[in-house]
């Protein structure tokens, strides 16, 4: 269309009339779009600016130099057609979302529009999240009627909610999607429509004429948040395109190119793989991934991450997805306030107290001096009671008309007048007192409380309630009706109906019918409430009282009248109780204040049972024989106008209204060209306090003062339940001048100071005044907070008054009401100021030029955000002053606060409209956080848009803000798009920790750790000690004559059973069979003229025998065995190429399998992944001949090496270690100390016996040492759970060996069945150790659930231990059977990060439990170092784990010998202390602690504790992070959360975690994860990935592989349900 390069707001105000009466014309369907449009291009033709259009340009031709810096792009759709499409939509949807406008501040929307103009050339550079279509369940638009944007209860559909439907993918032109438009369409920046740079691109590449080579296309990531210390950068970023790298550091230099490097795009410039299109992988069985084929062990200065990263922390992987990339550059910028100013440096708080900036405006005026409210005047014929009014009307005037009820469609429906309202009053009040018990006995007596449950449709019924009850001096507790068990604060009612002791409700014939019902007909228990009895008051169940009743109509008196509910912040409903004499003196003050006369007529458009409505409506009414219309809500639905229409028909002098009621009558006010409002001399709005009501007001009397409204007929008031009404201006004289608006700095609001706002307009709030003080009234403003100090008069406070017209208490609640209702307030020095008490009002503000009151805000709407308050109800004002409107319903958003790491931040919630494209929200949401940043000075922390009509609303269809809360923070909102910013508004975190450089010599070192009274951190295994017996020292050398010695002397001992997963016995082994097998195998491999001694021979075979017999079949021939986990037949394309990798890096001269595995690995399958013609020899030996070697192999030296081991650590690397013959006898002899193993013993071990320990348990030890094992392959429990627990109880084993995953399977797969395992007669008291084989920190959690959960079956809870090994040593601690049971310590998280150990007491904050790993074993030692210093630590520190010990593995399996790291791992000394002892470094950091308990030689035990593996702590902030740690923390954030992960890339943390839940449970994550990591960690998530079960990679261990993780979420291969990029 036409408006592409105007900037609407900058047009003559007569052309913007003409625009704004066509748009007009076009929505009412006066004229056709054709013609709307015809007229449109005419009006604009002479203000189109032309924009160049410039040629398509080919990829290869460098772009032509232009004189303008910026290449135009497509225009964005013109404004005015979606305000076209608005205002349609909004007619044809009357009854639907027409509150909108109500929240439409003209001054507003200029100031936010000016606001998003000043960001305009910094285009937004926010990364959209990513998402899977089916995440999103769009409501379908249905039948036309959007959800109404009031939420009114009454015509909501239900079903609306559950139908659902994905929302389609747009189509994109193909011609479209270069690299370019792929990334920009994620960094869409927030083009504002009211300005001619709308037309600039969107971050597109700038003509560039320089000749140097540069990256062809280098988007411009404008900062989020331009600092305001760099005002030339700001006011032109676009004319640097490249700033050359001396002006910005060389760091960020590298960073940029490196950044954009990748962005060139191709010969056809394909986008980049969408992430979401991928198909999910199949999970199998469990994997080993190495990352890649990097073979040997590496350094542990770094990090793993060095491998990936340049030295300045930047990627070099060219598989980084943009969009974190362009998270990245939104962040390297500062924020905004600098840090530095923020914090002091105090290492042990965790929190840093901003510093008080020096410019805070701080109030300067003088204390306030209380003001008065003119007299109340005496007038003689004052009733003495209300209800003497009502009596007195009824006697004399009861033809009088009181009330006029309407219908549905606005017509009366019938008039009450005030005889019938006597009369019925009476009749009730007679039946409350008389006739409700059974024999006539009295139920109610006087003073007794009554909930009274209308619907709104029916005042008449309400006003006999009320006044009935008044009448037999019962007290009315008015409440909404209860639509269902599910109604949002329902069980607060309750609370307010318990508190208040009622048992009795009153309701109508129409509305009992209509309340939930049990399947036998009675009434729901609502949640929370006490048992009711409900009672029907309409007339023809009353009964005539006799002829000498009368009521007893005592003169007010300061007993309750009656108790009126109000809901607070947190969602507790309380109830004020009202006085008799406060209700009669309130009546009287407003009738002086509005100058009621007797007859008038008055419409009521608000709600009769409390508040404005009430008073004025019901109470003032009666008091002055007023005529009541009351137009109810449900008519204001279907017919906006009416009540303006009412008081056209009526001649009404007085109309009661809120902003809500004005914007509704000025939508449809074309419908009625005809009404007048001449005969209004008062026009009261309920809610003119509010920040947006000028607008309203003004807007209203614009349109219409043609229809005879007068300006000084608006009248604002100020009110509230607790002080009733505070102020209202008076109506005003004919041709008198109206009063001055008050134009105030939202800076210094902020700061609780007036400031009158002059320079910058968009950061104003203009607010009106609400009158004076009411008659008979006193008021002060005090603080806020802290004592009830009074004010300056610059500064904005509480309002409080002391009136005899004003709430007494909160109803049995007596420590509330003492703060409330009597408050003393006192000077400066603290000193009260009289006797009189004083209510809390609850409203914000001050008093203006004549006493003039205004109110700016509510305490209720106050979030104090870094001690600055903000106001929900501006922040709402604002958001929606965002264009465009067409993503969210106006009447729909929820600002509230929550408390995330010792600060309040800020959340909004609102509907998203079904029609709304993810692009229109994101772009909405990113704009919405812009405005409120410029406008507020403050930095949002969530905001969240939800399905239309799922907030939880409040009766009168607003939006239930304290139940929204708690869906927020319970994970229960489920959102369909959220934008999270936490590094923008978080800026209490700790100072980050500066690592301060050694520079103490080693000497200090040792004298500081004694003169702290530390001991150095080291602890020792018993010793192994000397083996006398030559024949034992023959036999024990070396396994293969182990064997051969046990098949001699004890051929028929059975060493090994094999179990299946019904627990049959499918496999035993005697010491003669093995050697008999082992030498079937070494004679096939000594036939083969290929293979020489010392070859690699590869073992594949699944868990059992065969591997056993082939392994000691190639230490007979000489061969060194290298055992490798068999392929997955269904998931080959995974697990084969590790197989590949282990045989091609060994060098293997031979495999040995089985028949069905060789199969396999000649498949046409295993072809797809790996080539197959390559494989070494391949010995099957399931059918191998009868025949023995020609000699069984002796080496020559025991420090030859016996086996290689593999494994696949968890940071991805694939490692093999050398264990020589020596080794192998020294941890076989270990272990069999340890664990007491001799040839009498059986063991059970459910563990897999491919490397380190597992593989030592399973295929060595019991050769050693003689004892039977039953092994049990760990699938087999896949299919049969319990296998493991009943072999153990079968067999009745003392020992048993597992793995973490073997634990989880039967806590997960058990836990609720223990009942039946007893039944079945599995008993486990004979279990003395059951011993988890890891080489990680102990799972303390699942040890202690395994424990707990089978107690019932005799599982002794001293039974569970864990080993630990790692791959320079196989085996460092295991828990034998002798020696002190494994102690928990708890040890402080903070003091961990600096790597300190400080121990606490269980339970207190921050507080990790640890469990020691086991005891160590004989003959090892381990010490605490520096991994830096490489000087021992004394036991209060953190260090990682060095071993000395015989069975150290001899080094890394390398090919090209990588002799530097060799000695690094597996020879280094200390450099200072014990300079001579050769140790292994484990990789491990760990701490020894000296406990209370006594080992088997009587000494004080050393207890060794490991945190976690080295390479995989997380360096943030100066500080050390343990995954496991925030990962803990992550699972603990949500029921759906099943597993998760973390890593870092770059400076920003990732959390990945698993969704088990439904699929719209994913948005809810994103919030939680980001609140628990920043409250217990003290950390930022930058990204959240919320992805499917089972996509977490976990090893065969059992341990998480975070690496890979890493790599796939870089190459965009995990399929995300969700991804989140927090700001």
């Amino acid at each position: 269309m036409t408006d592409r390069g105007v900037d609407l707001s900058a047009l003559p105000k007569e052309v913007r009339d003409q625009l704004a009466e066509l748009d007009l014309e076009l929505s009412e369907g006066d004229i056709t779009q054709k013609g709307y449009e015809k007229k449109r291009t005419k009006l604009l033709a002479p203000y189109i600016i032309q924009t160049p259009v410039a040629p398509p340009q080919n990829d290869a031709q460098p772009p032509a130099p232009s004189s303008s810096s910026h290449a135009p792009a497509p225009a964005p759709a013109p404004a005015n057609s979606s305000r076209y499409r608005e205002r349609r939509s909004r007619r044809t949807h009357r009854n639907g979302g027409t509150r909108d406008d109500r929240y439409r501040s003209d001054i507003h929307t200029e100031a936010v529009q000016a606001a998003l103009a000043k960001n305009k050339e910094e285009k937004m550079a926010l990364p959209m999240p990513t998402k899977r279509r089916s995440t999103y369940v769009q409501s379908p638009i249905e039948t036309r009627t959007p959800p109404d944007s009031s939420s009114g209860s009454e015509d909501e559909t239900s079903a609306r909610r559950q139908s659902s439907a994905a929302a389609p993918q747009p189509q994109v032109h193909p011609n479209l999607q270069s690299s370019d438009y792929w990334m920009n369409r994620s960094a869409q920046g927030s083009s504002t429509s009211s300005s001619a740079s709308s037309t600039m691109s969107h971050g597109e590449a700038k003509p560039q004429a320089q000749s140097q080579p540069q990256p062809q296309y280098k988007p411009q990531y404008q900062p989020l948040y331009q600092p305001h210390h760099q005002p030339q950068q700001q006011q032109q970023p676009q004319q640097q395109p490249h700033r050359q790298p001396q002006e910005q550091s060389r760091a960020s230099a590298v960073a940029d190119m490196l950044a954009h490097s990748r962005i060139a795009p191709s010969e056809n410039s394909a986008p980049p793989p969408d992430v979401t299109a991928v198909a999910p992988p199949s999970r199998g069985p469990r994997v080993d991934l190495p990352s890649n084929a990097v073979v040997r062990g590496m350094s542990r200065g770094h990090s793993r991450s060095s491998m990936m990263e340049t030295a300045d922390g930047v990627p070099v992987s060219s598989r980084v997805s943009t969009k974190i990339q362009q998270l990245l550059n939104t962040l390297k910028r500062p924020k905004r306030p600098p840090l530095s100013e923020f914090f002091t440096d105090d290492s042990e708080e965790i929190v840093q107290v901003p510093q008080p900036d020096p410019n805070t405006p701080r109030p300067e005026g003088r204390q306030i001096i209380p003001v008065k409210g003119e007299p109340l005047g005496v007038v003689s014929n004052w009733p003495p009671a209300l209800q003497a009014a009502l009596a007195r009307w009824g006697a004399t005037q009861g033809k009088s008309p009181a009330l006029t009820a309407l219908d549905i469609t606005g017509k009366p429906l019938y008039t009450l007048t005030y005889g019938k309202l006597w009369s019925r009053s009476v009749k009730l009040a007679y039946t409350l007192l008389n006739k409700l018990g059974t024999k006539n006995e009295q139920i109610l007596k006087p003073g007794d409380k009554v909930a009274l449950v209308y619907p709104n449709s029916d005042p008449g019924m309400f006003w006999v309630a009320f006044y009935g009850c008044l009448l037999a001096e019962v007290i009315p507790v008015p409440i909404e009706v209860p639509l269902s068990r599910k109604d949002a604060g329902i069980s607060q009612v309750g609370f307010l109906l318990g508190s208040c002791g009622v048992g009795l409700a009153l309701t109508s014939e129409i509305c009992l019918k209509g309340l939930p019902k049990t399947p036998t007909g009675e009434i729901l228990q609502f949640k929370g409430w006490p048992r009711m009895k409900w009672v029907i008051t309409d007339s023809k169940y009353l009964t005539k009282p006799s002829k000498d009743w009368q009521p007893h109509i005592p003169t007010a008196n300061t007993d309750p009248a009656y108790i009126e509910y109000k809901a607070s912040k947190e969602g507790t409903v309380v109830g004020v109780a009202v006085s008799k004499v406060a209700m009669l003196t309130h009546c009287q003050a407003l009738t002086q204040a509005c100058n009621y006369c007797e007859g008038e007529t008055l419409v009521n458009v608000l709600d009769f049972k409390k508040d404005m409505g009430l008073w004025h409506g019901v109470l003032t009414a009666v008091m002055n024989r007023i005529h009541t219309i009351s137009v109810p809500y449900a008519v204001m639905k279907a017919c906006p106008l009416s009540w303006v229409q009412r008081v056209h028909m009526n001649k009404a002098r007085v109309a009661l209204v809120k902003c809500r009621d004005l914007h509704w009558a000025m939508m449809a006010h074309r419908d009625q060209r005809d009404v007048s409002l001449a005969s209004l001399r008062m026009l009261i709005v309920a809610d003119g306090a509010n920040p947006w009501s000028v607008s309203s007001c003004d807007a209203f009397l614009n349109l219409f003062q043609s229809h005879g409204l007068k300006p000084e007929v608006i009248c604002p008031c100020a009110a509230s339940p607790e002080a009733m009404t505070v102020a209202i201006r008076r109506p005003g004289v004919p041709g008198a001048p109206l009063p001055a608006r008050a134009i105030l700095s939202m800076g210094g609001l902020s700061y609780g100071v007036i400031r009158v706002n002059t320079e910058d307009k968009n950061s104003a709030l203009t607010v009106q005044d609400v009158g004076h003080v009411m008659p008979g009234a006193l008021m002060c403003i005090v603080r806020p907070d802290g004592p009830p100090q009074l004010c300056k008069t610059d500064e904005i406070g509480e309002i409080i008054i002391n009136s005899r017209a004003g709430g007494t208490m909160y109803y049995g609640l007596p420590g509330l009401t003492k703060n409330t209702f009597e408050v003393i307030p006192v000077n400066a020095n603290g000193v009260p100021i009289g006797e009189i008490p004083f209510v809390r009002s609850g409203l914000l503000g001050f008093v203006g030029p004549g006493s003039l009151i205004f109110v700016v805000g509510k305490i209720e709407g106050l979030l104090m955000v870094s001690s600055r308050r903000h106001n929900a109800d501006d922040l709402v004002a604002t958001a929606l002053a965002v264009e465009p409107v067409k993503t969210v319903y106006r009447g729909r958003i929820a600002v509230f606060p929550v408390t995330v790491f010792y600060d309040e931040r800020v959340v909004i919630v609102a509907e998203q409209r079904p029609d709304a494209s993810e692009e229109d929200s994101f772009q909405w949401m990113s704009r919405v956080l812009q405005a409120i940043d410029s406008i507020h000075q403050v930095g949002l922390y969530c905001l969240a848009l939800v399905p239309a009509n799922t907030l939880p609303k409040t009766p009168l269809g607003g939006i239930h803000i304290s139940d929204t809360k708690q869906f927020f923070l319970d994970g229960n909102l489920h959102p369909c798009n959220i934008l999270m910013c936490p590094h923008t508004c978080v800026t209490n975190l700790p100072k980050p920790r500066q690592k301060q450089p050694v520079g103490v010599g080693p000497a200090s070192v040792m004298v500081g750790n004694l003169v702290a009274g530390k001991r150095i951190a080291q602890a020792v295994g018993r010793d192994l000690g000397m083996i006398e017996d030559q024949d034992l020292v023959r036999k024990h050398q070396y396994l293969t004559e182990a064997l051969q010695w046990r098949a001699q002397t004890d051929p028929d001992h059975v060493l090994y059973v094999l179990l299946n997963a019904k627990g049959v016995t499918v496999g035993t082994a005697t010491c003669v069979q093995l050697h008999k097998r082992a030498e079937k195998i070494a004679a096939a491999l000594s036939e083969k003229s290929s293979i020489n001694t010392g070859e690699n021979v590869v073992l594949l075979y699944p868990p059992g025998i065969d591997l056993i017999a082939a392994f000691y079949g190639c230490l007979y021939a000489g061969c060194v065995p290298v055992n490798v986990r068999p392929p997955h037949p269904q998931n080959l394309a995974a697990t084969l190429p590790t197989v590949r990798m282990i045989i091609d890096v060994s060098k293997a001269a031979c495999i040995l399998t089985t028949q069905n595995l060789m199969r396999i690995l000649r498949s046409k399958e295993a072809a797809a992944s790996v080539n197959i013609k390559t494989w070494p020899t391949v010995i099957d030996t399931d059918d191998l001949p009868r025949r023995r070697p020609p000699q069984i192999y002796k080496p020559p030296t025991a420090e030859m090496i016996a086996y290689l081991d593999f494994s696949v650590s968890t940071t991805g690397m694939l490692t093999g270690v050398k264990i020589s013959h020596a080794a192998v006898s020294a941890l076989c002899r270990s272990i069999k100390l340890q664990c007491e193993l001799y040839s009498s013993r059986q063991i059970a071990i459910c563990l897999d016996p491919y490397c380190g320990l597992g593989f030592v348990l399973w295929c060595l030890a019991s050769v050693y040492s003689g004892h039977q094992s039953i092994l049990i392959p760990p699938f087999e429990l896949e299919s049969s759970v319990s296998l493991w627990l009943s072999t153990l109880s079968q067999y009745r084993i003392r020992d048993t060996f597992c793995s973490y995953s073997v634990m989880e399977l039967c806590t997960k797969g058990l836990g609720t069945q223990t009942d039946l395992l007893k039944a079945r007669g599995v008993n486990l008291s004979c279990v003395r150790s059951c011993v988890v084989i890891a080489e990680e920190r102990p799972r303390l959690a699942l040890s202690q659930s395994f424990s707990k959960l089978f107690k019932d079956v005799g599982l002794s809870s001293r039974a569970v231990s864990t080993a630990f090994g790692s791959r320079v040593n196989l085996a460092i601690c295991l828990q034998g059977t002798t020696g002190p049971d494994p102690c928990t310590v708890y040890v402080d998280m903070k003091s961990l990060r600096h790597d300190r150990v400080r121990l606490v007491e269980r339970g207190a904050p921050q507080s990790l439990p640890l469990m020691e790993s086991g005891k160590i074993l004989p003959g090892v030692r381990v010490i605490i170092v520096n991994p830096e210093t490489k000087g021992p630590l004394g036991d209060s520190h953190l260090g990682e784990i060095w071993v000395n010990s015989p069975h150290n593995a001899s080094g890394y399996y390398t090919i090209y010998g990588e002799e530097s790291l060799q000695a690094d791992h597996f020879n280094t000394k200390l450099s200072f202390g014990d300079p001579h002892t050769l140790w292994a470094r484990t990789g491990y950091l760990g701490f020894v602690k000296r406990t209370e308990l006594l080992d088997a030689s009587g000494d004080r035990h050393d207890a060794l504790f490991v945190v976690g593996s080295l390479d995989e702590t997380l360096e943030l902030r100066g500080l050390r992070y343990h995954p496991t740690d925030i990962e803990t923390s992550v699972s603990r954030a949500h029921r759906s959360i099943a597993e998760s992960a973390v890593f870092t890339w770059t400076n920003l943390l990732v959390v990945v975690s698993e969704l088990c839940g439904s699929e719209q449970d994913a948005l809810d994550l994103v919030p939680l994860i980001t609140n628990v990591v920043l409250e217990e960690h003290h950390l930022i998530v930058g990204v959240v990935v919320i992805v499917d079960p089972g996509v977490i990679p976990i090893n065969s261990r059992g341990e998480k592989q975070r690496m890979h993780l890493r790599d796939s979420f870089l190459a965009d291969q995990l399929d995300p349900i969700y991804v989140a990029y927090n700001m």
